[in-house]
């Protein structure tokens, strides 16, 4: 990668840089095959800004130091004109979420170089650096108002006793947790009576005011929503008046059962709060509604909605909220597919990324709900997110076969064009595998569309092992994904053809073909999955006799329960974070609402057909049947499915006398992230396969 200019930053208590070194070898060029250790070389581009004249490009870039085991992010200025970049920030300590200011002169932005993440300003070439805040515990996020009058930012709140050190203020060496309702923990982390609030303060031409907290000390419950703590959910005004947020101000049972997020507008000139969701009476907004946008006059709000509650896989409808006349317009309404990453043009014309047959694509619809949604970009891409401004449309593309890289979209036609190649050092030295896209007939008459990703410098005469890749969510889409924990490339460069359906529970196929999965995980979604490998195993260039299956979360337990229906299809299994015990899941897991839709309900009420059925088809219901090897992760910080699942799932198998090996990341959660155990995780994976495959 050629090496980029550096703005000067000029701290003399900055950290001394993190060395990258991301050049390939001799013996990588050679071989000329994407492997772990090339994969953790590639650049990884962020978040993306683009100037108010619309000439250049803000975009953050992570690398990494594999022997460090960590990476940096760093912000560079993409002039759109000419392709020149410039490198704003140095490797000493991570930049993020660039903003630039309304004149274009100067950038925004948050680092950790004075040691916790605070917000600093720089000249839009990267010099004059400034810090802006200096507050106690560092910030998690912030938003400059259009005005540069003020500014929001977030930070963790004390707002319950749940520490017995807290509780019994005499025990200061106490360790204990102590609970009277849910919920006790959550993705990766156990609440500790600490809340993410949103603050409001001036901004001042030396600094940050003194904030407000405008949840209230005492709101035991987050803003942005956990567990993703997504600041794309908070929004200013253009006027800089008001802040909308997303928020579900509920506790306990109530939180855990529920995903009723409405819209919140806080007006900062009389510091009243108002809840756009529950004061609209002709609509129920029960479900999630998240993600406010304001129109450039401020006079609307577009924002996602989920009709049904408790149900996260619901349609995420387009809604426009009118505050002049308290209506909201529906403008997807007949769309039969989500709509995220919503963005005004002008007052009258909004764009929004859609999944469409396993890819993601820019529509645009009008806001007055008066026309129907049309698609405007085409292609086996998925656009990740994109922006406008300045009369320049930029965004982030990846494939199967590209890691994300920054495109221009004309939005006449929908026509895209590269900008930027930050890891073409990388894809001029290997060699990828061809992607088809197969369409298999399923057993209810159906036609499923299925990635097939076949090795580097295929022949046909050969016969070569094949994967069955089940997807996690389970409901989430086998779209033109680039992933660097399951990537499909990878496992090709490795020898294997990779089969990947898109089956029932899955977006970008309509509604119906979503909801099918919810209370039937053992139904036509798991028929689906068979049918693609039997499909694609009749190919002569398939060895039939050495098919492994692989997938992580819900796909780790399609991969625990084919284990036991597979009639001897499979010669290898590997598991990430699986559901093994329906009934121990439910009383391990923490978002009660997903299990109640997913499962039907609780493992208690045996009244309730829908959830008995999911129970009696639970996986460790078949362990009887277990015959084929099984390698099984999983991540000890991992409470949405806990890692005793998969202790339940490797016992099982050793005492069923199953050959089987268990990895237990001590310091991960639901996915692997470090780069040294990313490297261990692909060993294993790929050493299980050698052993049983090969």
């Amino acid at each position: 990668m050629a090496l980029l200019a550096l703005g000067v930053m000029g701290c003399n208590s900055a950290p001394e840089p993190l060395v990258i070194d991301n050049s390939l070898t001799t013996e990588e060029i050679a071989a000329a095959r994407l492997t772990p250790e090339v994969m953790w070389k590639m650049s990884r581009i962020g978040e993306h800004a683009l100037s108010p004249d619309g000439k250049t490009l803000l975009y953050t870039l992570t690398r990494y130091n594999m022997e460090e085991n960590r990476g940096v992010t760093v912000i560079v200025s993409h002039d759109c004109a000419t392709g020149e970049e410039q490198q704003l920030t140095d490797t000493s300590s991570n930049a993020v979420s660039p903003v630039w200011s309304a004149d274009g002169k100067d950038i925004w932005f948050a680092s950790n170089r004075s040691g916790d993440m605070q917000l600093w300003k720089m000249q839009a070439d990267g010099s004059q650096p400034k810090q802006m805040s200096n507050l106690d515990g560092g910030i998690e996020g912030f938003g400059i108002a259009p005005d540069e009058q003020h500014i929001y930012y977030t930070q963790y709140v004390h707002a319950k006793d749940i520490n017995s050190a807290d509780v019994h203020s005499d025990m200061a060496k106490s360790k204990a947790r102590i609970y009277d309702d849910l919920m006790v923990r959550h993705w990766n982390y156990w609440d500790s009576g600490k809340y993410l609030h949103i603050f409001v303060a001036d901004l001042l031409a030396n600094g940050v005011g003194e904030g407000i907290d405008i949840l209230g000390k005492e709101a035991a419950w987050d803003a942005p929503l956990a567990p993703y703590f997504d600041h794309t959910e908070i929004a200013w005004s253009p006027d800089g008046k008001y802040l909308a947020y997303t928020c579900k101000p509920l506790t306990g049972a109530e939180y855990a059962v529920s995903t009723d997020s409405d819209i919140f507008i806080y007006n900062l000139e009389n510091g009243t709060t108002r809840n756009l969701c529950k004061e609209v009476a002709h609509l129920p907004f029960v479900g999630y509604d998240k993600y406010p946008v304001w129109s450039p006059s401020g006079t609307k709000v577009a924002f996602r909605s989920q009709e049904r509650p408790g149900n996260e896989a619901d349609k995420e409808r387009l809604m426009v909220y009118d505050l002049t006349t308290d209506k909201v317009a529906y403008l997807t309404k007949n769309f039969d597919y989500h709509a995220t990453n919503v963005v005004w043009d002008g007052d009258e014309l909004l764009y929004f990324i859609a999944p469409i047959e396993a890819t993601h694509q820019i529509c645009r619809v009008k806001a007055d709900g008066t026309s129907e949604v049309e698609v405007l970009t085409h292609g086996d891409h998925d656009i990740n997110s994109f922006e406008i401004s300045g009369g320049r449309c930029v965004g982030s593309v990846m494939t199967i076969s590209m890691a994300p890289e920054l495109f221009e979209f004309d939005l006449a036609n929908g026509s895209m064009t590269k900008l930027t190649a930050v890891n073409d050092f990388v894809y001029d030295n290997i060699k990828l595998g061809e992607v088809q896209k197969r369409w298999v007939k399923t057993t209810d008459g159906k036609k499923m569309l299925t990635w097939v990703i076949l090795p580097p410098d295929f022949d046909a005469t050969k016969r070569y092992p094949a994967l069955l890749y089940c997807q996690g969510g389970p409901q989430s889409v086998v779209s033109q994904f680039w992933s660097y924990r399951w990537n499909f490339q990878l496992m090709a460069a490795q020898g294997y053809v990779v089969v990947a359906p898109n089956r029932r529970g899955v977006p970008s196929f309509g509604q119906e073909w979503l909801d099918q999965i919810s209370g039937d995980y053992s139904g036509q979604n798991i028929r689906d999955y068979l049918s693609a490998i039997d499909d694609v195993a009749k190919e002569k260039w398939v060895d039939n006799e050495r098919l492994g299956c692989v997938g992580a979360s819900y796909g780790g337990y399609s991969v625990f329960y084919l284990a036991g229906h597979h009639k001897k299809r499979f010669k290898a299994f590997i598991a990430h974070c699986g559901i093994f015990n329906f009934e121990s899941m439910y009383g391990h897991t923490e978002e009660m609402f997903f299990v109640n839709n997913d499962y039907g309900g609780a493992y208690w009420d045996t009244t309730n057909k829908t959830a008995m059925r999911s129970y009696a088809n639970s996986p460790h219901k078949a362990v009887a049947k277990w015959d084929t090897p099984i390698l099984i992760f999983t991540g000890e910080r991992d409470y949405r499915i806990p890692y005793t699942q998969s202790l339940e799932a490797f016992t099982a198998a050793r005492l069923r006398g199953v050959p089987a090996r268990l990895v237990s990341f001590e310091d991960e959660a639901h996915q692997v992230f470090k780069p040294q155990n990313s490297l261990v995780w692909n060993r294993e994976f790929f050493g299980w396969l050698e052993t049983y495959l090969r």
